[in-house]
C-alpha cells in the first residue's frame, strides 16, 4: 500500500479536527511547514502503556520518540497547573471538546489543549485524558490488583498471574510507591464522608478496606498543618493535584525514561493518521499544534516500531481509520471489537441523617470489594466531592467485570471510528452494584446514578484486544513491528479493578518478551 500523501494527509487532518483546510494550517510565515524524520521506535500516547514502554526499552538502550498530543502539567507545593471545578476555566477540556459532567453542560471556554476530551459514541461516551501522564492525571489513583481467581475468569491464563503477581504487578506497585491513607488523617475532620462510608459498608454486611494510592500522603498531613495550601484534603484533586506528591505516569515512569537520556517527549503533537510503507515500516503523521490548536508543523515521522498507546479510544480509532482508507491493510477482523466500560457506575448520595462535612478530604481512602464470584465481581468506592457548600453529599463509584461488549464501526462521512454500545450491555452488574450501593447509602438516603442519565465512562477498555487483535504482548497479528500497548489491549475489562495496574503490568509484561524476542529482528 502506498505511504500516505501530503493532500491526504491534509483532507485527514481536517476531517479529524473539524476545521476547513483554510483554517488550521495559517501561518505567520505562510504555509505550514512539512518536516520529515526518521526514528527507531516512536510510541504513541505517554500514559500507563506509553510510559511502562518507553522506560524499559530506554533501560535497554534503545531510543524512543514519545508523541504526547497533550502538554505537560508540572506541579509542586502550591501551584495553580491544574484547574479546580471551584473555579473552572479552558484548561479543564480538550480543543473546546466541553464534556457534561453529571449530565450538565460547562460554559464553552477558548479552544486549548486541555485535560479531558468527550469521544462521543452511539449508547456510550468516553472520557479521554489528554498531557504528558495520559489518564494518571486525572484518575483518582486506585492501584488494585485482582486476585488469581477473578483475573483468570476474565484475562487469558497465559498472562500466567504467577508470574504477573510475583513480578509485573508488584514492578509496577514499586514504580509508583502505593500506599494507603494513614490514621491520622482519616481521623481528621475534612474525611468524615470516608468515615461514615466504611461504617456504613460494614453495617451493611460488606467487606472494607483501604484503598492502595499512588500517593505520597505526607503531602495531605503538611496541608493539615497549614503548610500548603488544601488540595488533598479540600478534595480538589479530582482533575489532578497542584500539590504533587502523586505518583503519576509523568513524574514516575516518564520522568525515569528522560533520565536516561535515550526517550524525547514530543508535547503537542497530535497523530492524525498512520499507515505502512512500501518497505513494511511505518509512517505517523503529525501536527505539532499551539495550546489553541493552531498547526504550527506538519511531521512524518518514519519507523521500524510503532507502539500505539493513545488510550482505547486514540489508538482503535487510528488503526480502524488506517484499516479502512487501506493504509493498513489486512487488519485483523476483530479490530474495534470486544469493547467494555469496565462496568463503571457513578454515584451521587446525598444523607440528611449523616453529615459528610465540607470540604471532603480525598481523593479515595476506603473501598468494598466483593470478588468470591468472578462472572459477576465488582467494587464500590467513595470518593469526594470537590470544594462546595455543605450539601450532605458525596460520590460512590462502582465498576466491575461486565460482559457487555460494544464495538468500534467506521463512519466514511466523519472519516472516523464510532462506538456502538447497545443500552442494556452492562445491566446484570449495574443491578448488583446498584444493590450494593442502596445497601451502603441506607433507608432515607437520596441515590442518583448519573451513568443512567449520562452514559459514559472513565474506564474504556479494548477495541484491539489480546487474542482478537494482538497476541499477548501486543504485536498486531499480521504486522511486524506493529504493538498495542494500552487500554485497547484488554480484553473488554480488567478484573472487577480500575484498569491503571493491569495495563501497567501487562505492558511490563509485553516489553520484557518484546525485548528479549524481538529487539533484534524489528527494533
Amino acid at each position: 500500500m502506498p505511504e500516505l500523501s501530503r493532500r491526504t494527509l491534509l483532507a485527514g487532518t481536517a476531517a479529524a479536527t473539524g476545521l476547513s483546510l483554510l483554517g488550521p494550517y495559517a501561518h505567520a510565515a505562510g504555509r505550514v511547514p512539512l518536516t520529515r524524520e526518521e526514528h527507531r521506535v516512536v510510541v504513541i500516547g505517554s500514559g500507563f502503556g506509553g510510559g511502562v514502554t518507553a522506560l524499559r526499552f530506554a533501560q535497554a538502550g534503545v531510543p524512543v520518540l514519545v508523541l504526547e498530543r497533550g502538554k505537560r502539567w508540572p506541579t509542586g507545593p502550591n501551584a495553580d497547573t491544574f484547574p479546580t471545578l471551584a473555579a473552572p476555566d479552558k484548561r479543564f477540556f480538550w480543543l473546546g471538546s466541553g464534556p457534561s459532567l453529571f449530565g450538565i453542560s460547562p460554559p464553552p471556554f477558548e479552544r486549548y489543549t486541555g485535560l479531558l476530551e468527550r469521544v462521543t459514541g452511539n449508547g456510550m461516551d468516553i472520557m479521554c485524558a489528554a498531557g504528558v501522564g495520559g489518564g494518571s492525571l486525572l484518575y483518582q489513583g486506585m492501584t488494585l490488583q485482582p486476585t488469581e481467581e477473578v483475573f483468570n475468569a476474565n484475562m487469558p491464563e497465559r498472562l500466567d498471574y504467577a508470574r504477573m503477581d510475583g513480578v509485573y504487578y508488584r514492578r509496577v506497585a514499586e514504580m509508583l510507591k502505593i500506599a494507603t491513607a494513614p490514621d491520622e488523617l482519616i481521623n481528621s475532620e475534612t474525611y468524615s464522608a470516608s468515615r461514615i462510608f466504611a461504617c456504613n459498608v460494614e453495617r451493611a454486611g460488606y467487606s472494607v478496606e483501604k484503598i492502595p494510592m499512588p500517593i505520597d500522603w505526607d503531602y495531605a498531613l503538611r496541608e493539615l498543618r497549614g503548610e500548603m495550601k488544601p488540595s488533598y484534603t479540600n478534595g480538589d484533586c479530582a482533575f489532578g493535584v497542584n500539590n504533587g506528591g502523586k505518583h503519576s505516569v509523568d513524574v514516575t515512569y516518564i520522568a525515569q525514561a528522560e533520565a536516561t537520556g535515550k526517550v524525547t517527549v514530543a508535547e503537542q503533537h497530535n497523530v492524525t493518521d498512520v499507515a505502512k510503507t512500501r518497505d513494511g515500516r511505518w509512517q505517523v503523521h503529525v501536527d505539532r499544534i499551539a495550546t489553541d490548536g493552531t498547526v504550527l508543523e506538519q511531521k512524518i515521522i518514519t519507523t521500524g516500531a510503532l507502539v500505539m498507546a493513545a488510550g482505547t479510544a486514540g489508538t482503535t480509532r487510528l488503526l480502524m481509520r488506517a484499516a479502512a482508507k487501506d493504509q493498513i491493510p489486512d487488519m485483523p477482523d476483530g479490530l474495534g471489537s470486544n469493547w467494555g466500560s469496565n462496568g463503571d457506575r457513578i454515584y451521587t448520595w446525598t444523607n440528611l441523617a449523616d453529615d459528610f462535612g465540607a470540604p471532603q478530604g480525598g481523593p479515595v481512602i476506603y473501598g468494598s470489594k466483593e470478588w468470591d464470584d468472578p462472572t459477576l465481581a465488582n467494587t464500590v468506592i467513595q470518593a469526594s466531592l470537590p470544594p462546595t457548600p455543605n450539601l450532605r453529599t458525596t460520590m460512590l463509584v462502582g465498576y466491575g467485570v461486565s460482559s457487555g461488549r460494544g464495538r468500534f464501526v467506521y463512519d466514511s462521512a466523519k472519516d472516523d471510528a464510532v462506538l456502538d454500545w447497545p443500552s442494556q450491555a452492562d445491566s446484570v452488574l449495574a443491578e448488583r452494584i446498584d444493590e450494593r450501593v442502596a445497601a451502603v447509602a441506607g433507608d432515607g438516603s437520596v441515590r442518583l446514578d448519573t451513568t443512567s442519565l449520562v452514559p459514559n465512562t472513565w474506564h474504556p477498555l479494548g477495541g484491539a484486544s489480546m487474542n482478537v487483535v494482538c497476541d499477548l504482548a501486543g504485536r498486531v497479528k499480521g504486522h511486524r513491528g506493529l504493538y498495542v500497548l494500552d487500554g485497547a489491549l484488554m480484553p473488554g475489562n480488567t478484573a472487577a479493578c480500575n484498569p491503571s495496574m493491569t495495563i501497567a503490568a501487562v505492558a511490563e509484561r509485553a516489553t520484557d518478551e518484546l525485548l528479549a524476542q524481538d529487539a533484534g529482528v524489528v527494533f
